[in-house]
């Protein structure tokens, strides 16, 4: 999983050198399927005349589902363990919590490693593991991820 976020990850950062992201989330929905990249960059949003209401919306970016190369392998692992809903709860949450803990660890080890920048650059960056639509802890997940800052701060007012 930390691979191939890396790969994704870098690859969009080096593709797209005059952008300045500041939103990055592995996306998966309820039934916690292999995860999609995407994020929004500042000069992308300045280009929205609905900017207010798409900063944070994965589906509205210009940078959505992206690195499908690299991630298509994690999709195909996750794939080929039990579905969540076909489980009975205990295992359902615990194979639930798995997949979105791989997820996290990937990013988390990402920022540690600096991919996200360092010191002022990375407080300016929200990275996310969010489960769509809304789950209760993606605020914990965001919490965890992002050190305290005004682009946690500004994501957790919206």
């Amino acid at each position: 999983m930390t691979t191939a976020a890396r790969a994704a990850v870098t690859d969009l950062f080096r593709d797209n050198p005059s952008h300045t992201f500041y939103y990055v989330t592995l996306t998966t929905p309820g039934e916690a399927f292999g995860p999609a990249l995407s994020a929004w960059s500042h000069e992308a949003l300045a280009q929205r005349t609905d900017a207010d209401e798409v900063r944070y919306s994965y589906a509205d970016s210009p940078f959505s589902i992206l690195g499908e190369q690299h991630l298509k392998p994690v999709r195909d692992l996750f794939a080929t363990r039990p579905e969540v809903f076909d489980l009975v709860d205990d295992e359902a949450d615990a194979e639930f919590d798995l997949r979105l803990r791989a997820m996290e660890t990937a990013l988390r080890r990402l920022a540690d490693e600096g991919l996200f920048g360092v010191g002022e650059a990375r407080a300016g960056v929200l990275i996310l593991v969010e489960v769509v639509p809304d789950d209760e802890e993606n605020i914990a997940r965001a919490r965890r991820l992002n050190p305290a800052g005004p682009a946690l701060e500004a994501w957790l007012a919206s």
